[in-house]
């Protein structure tokens, strides 16, 4: 069985958002161009992700479908169910994560100000891309195996569960749903917070840049 055009989509942006900052982030940290504040908020982050959501909703632990249950068998063959927790973790701490660090370096001249105190302006930054980035990623990558009808598991971090997850909106077809807007909602403050305690340790010699 092949792949259909939205699923090899979907496999493409998978493993080139989780796989290849991975490989990029380790080698740079290797040879010193990888700031230790930066690998502490990313591995951070990667656990954050997986235990607050990704090994759940890969797993059905409570009370919800696995994701093996909820796409078809060819996407099974080339994303197994024991390491689609891992991509999607690696790829919210990079392709999210990170690249939401330096959308605040950017808009804070940058400069590591925003990672020395909180910073509001920084918090509404960090808030509206996870936000913005989830919506795209419920409504064009994972809405086949995200839409209704589809029972995903409570997780920390969806404390809400299946059982009350109503529709937010519909667009296109397409819809979007509480229980999968959580995440990141809850994560933004921890994610920020985790982002200046792992500065104030380990990055206050490198003031200047990110």
């Amino acid at each position: 069985m092949s792949l259909s055009e939205s699923q090899t989509f979907t496999v493409t942006v998978l493993y080139a958002a989780s796989l290849l900052p991975a490989l990029v982030i380790f080698a740079l940290f290797l040879v010193g161009k990888f700031p230790r504040w930066l690998m502490a908020t990313y591995v951070g982050s990667f656990i954050l992700c997986a235990i607050g959501w990704e090994l759940w909703i890969s797993y059905g632990l409570v009370d919800g479908l696995d994701v093996a249950s909820r796409r078809p068998q060819a996407m099974n063959e080339v994303i197994p169910m024991h390491i689609n927790w891992v991509l999607n973790s690696l790829g919210d701490a990079a392709a999210v994560g990170l690249a939401g660090v330096f959308l605040v370096w950017l808009a804070y001249g940058r400069t590591n100000s925003a990672f020395m105190a909180w910073r509001w302006g920084a918090f509404a930054i960090l808030s509206a891309w996870f936000i913005a980035q989830n919506l795209f990623v419920e409504m064009y990558v994972y809405q086949q195996q995200l839409a209704e009808g589809f029972r995903l598991s409570w997780a920390p971090l969806m404390p809400t569960g299946p059982w009350y997850n109503p529709t937010l909106l519909n667009f296109d077809g397409r819809s979007v749903q509480l229980q999968t807007q959580l995440p990141w909602v809850l994560m933004t403050p921890i994610y920020y917070y985790l982002l200046l305690r792992c500065y104030k340790k380990w990055g206050v010699q490198t003031r200047d840049g990110v």
